[in-house]
């Protein structure tokens, strides 16, 4: 009988990897950063938006997002393979403000190591929630 070994097979890998970034994105929902500290690495790197930063303290800041509440997470589209997750989703937050439901786009790809996100890549249609806030205007001016 051959010798056992603890590492995981890739699917049983990706199946927990998958788990992982499902749990991140409800953060959002709960505002819980007890636990997104347990699924973000302290010194996690984000390409987004044009910039490439590094630490935890990017994602907090985008879970306590001021001026929005009561987020709404649906995943839209998920792949995960090894130690990489790609997931497509819709956030629904209440505007503050206004009462209003807003709702932000994105697509994410996460890199993941021993169940914890240590990069991740993507953009969210931060435009279009501020065209929905009324904060700027519905057409993009041409260039």
């Amino acid at each position: 009988m051959p010798a056992s070994h603890d590492t995981a097979s890739p699917d049983t890998t990706s199946e927990r990897n998958a788990t992982v970034v499902r749990r991140y994105l409800r953060v959002f929902e709960t505002r819980d950063l007890d636990e997104l500290a347990e699924l973000v690495d302290e010194d996690v790197l984000v390409h987004g938006a044009g910039q490439h930063v590094r630490g935890r303290r990017y994602p907090e800041g985008a879970v306590m997002t001021p001026g929005l509440s009561h987020c709404r997470v649906r995943v839209d589209d998920l792949f995960a393979a090894g130690d990489r997750v790609t997931a497509a989703f819709t956030l629904t937050y209440r505007h503050d403000r206004t009462g209003r439901d807003l709702t932000m786009t994105g697509v994410k790809s996460y890199r993941l190591r021993e169940g914890r996100i240590v990069e991740f890549w993507g953009e969210t249609d931060l435009y279009g929630t501020l065209r929905q806030a009324g904060l700027v205007p519905e057409e993009v001016p041409p260039f």
